[in-house]
C-alpha cells in the first residue's frame, strides 16, 4: 500500500510541475536548485527557454558523451537533459527519454518538436519496468529521480539490462549522511526527495549488487541530505 501511496504522490507532484506549479522555482528536488535554462554546446550557448529543471546536479556533463552514442535518460521529465544529451551525441546518434508521468511525457514530446531534436523520443513507463531492449544502450543517465523510486534494486537491475557491455551508468541524486528513523514515510516528503533518499552507502551498494563494478563518487554535498554524482560500468 505504502509503495502505491509514494508512486501516486510523485506522480502528482510532478504533474504540478510539468504545468509549472512547483515549489516556486526552476527545481522541485526539495531545497536543492539547479536552474539548467542553458547549455554549452559547440559554436556557443544554446538557450531552453521555458522548460525548467528538476534535478540536483549535472550527469550530462559527467558523462562526457560522445558523438554517435545511444543514450537513455531516467525520469527524464519535461526532457531538459535528454536536450541536452542530444547536443553532445548529434544528430547520429539517439536519446530516449523515459517518465511516469504522463503529463511530463506530453510537455516534453511537445519541446522536443519545437525545438528539433528529432533524435530523442520520450516514452511513457516506470523504471522498475523499463519499456527498453535488453543492451541496446550505451549511456544510462539520470538526476535526482532514483531517490523517488520505491523499488530501487529493481530500479537499478533494470539499468543494467538495458546497458549493452562496457555501458556506462552516471547518476546526480539525493542520499543521506546517516539512516532516516524509523518512523513511517512520508509520500510527500518522499516526493520532495527527502525520506526516499537513502544512505550513500546503501545507494552505492545497490549499484554493484545490480553488477554494476568501478562505481566512483563524481561529486558530493553537504548535510543530512545531499546531492551525489556518481558514475559506473557494466562490465
Amino acid at each position: 500500500m505504502i509503495e502505491t501511496q509514494i508512486k501516486d504522490a510523485v506522480k502528482e507532484h510532478y504533474t504540478r510541475s510539468a504545468a509549472g506549479d512547483c515549489c516556486g522555482g526552476d527545481s522541485c528536488c526539495g531545497d536543492v536548485s539547479f536552474s539548467g535554462v542553458e547549455t554549452e554546446a559547440q559554436g556557443g550557448t544554446v538557450q531552453f527557454p521555458g522548460i525548467p529543471s528538476f534535478g540536483c546536479g549535472t550527469p550530462v556533463e559527467a558523462a562526457a558523451l560522445r558523438p554517435g552514442e545511444v543514450v537513455l535518460d531516467l525520469g527524464s521529465g519535461r526532457g531538459l537533459d535528454a536536450f541536452r544529451a542530444a547536443q553532445r551525441i548529434g544528430p547520429g546518434g539517439r536519446v530516449l527519454g523515459v517518465d511516469m508521468t504522463p503529463a511530463m511525457v506530453e510537455r516534453a514530446r511537445e519541446d522536443a518538436r519545437r525545438l528539433g531534436f528529432n533524435q530523442v523520443e520520450f516514452r511513457l513507463g516506470e523504471i522498475e519496468r523499463l519499456p527498453v531492449a535488453n543492451a541496446t544502450i550505451g549511456v544510462v543517465l539520470s538526476n535526482c529521480v532514483l531517490n523517488l523510486v520505491p523499488d530501487k534494486d529493481r530500479a537499478f537491475a533494470e539499468a543494467f539490462r538495458v546497458l549493452a557491455p562496457g555501458g556506462r551508468l552516471v547518476i546526480s541524486d539525493m542520499v543521506r549522511a546517516w539512516p532516516r528513523s524509523d518512523e513511517p514515510a512520508d509520500p510527500a516528503r518522499w516526493a520532495a526527495c527527502i525520506d526516499g533518499a537513502d544512505p550513500e552507502r546503501v545507494y552505492l551498494e545497490r549499484m554493484r549488487h545490480a553488477g554494476f563494478t568501478d562505481v566512483e563518487v563524481l561529486s558530493r554535498g553537504q548535510g543530512e541530505v545531499y546531492s551525489l554524482t556518481v558514475r559506473a560500468r557494466k562490465p
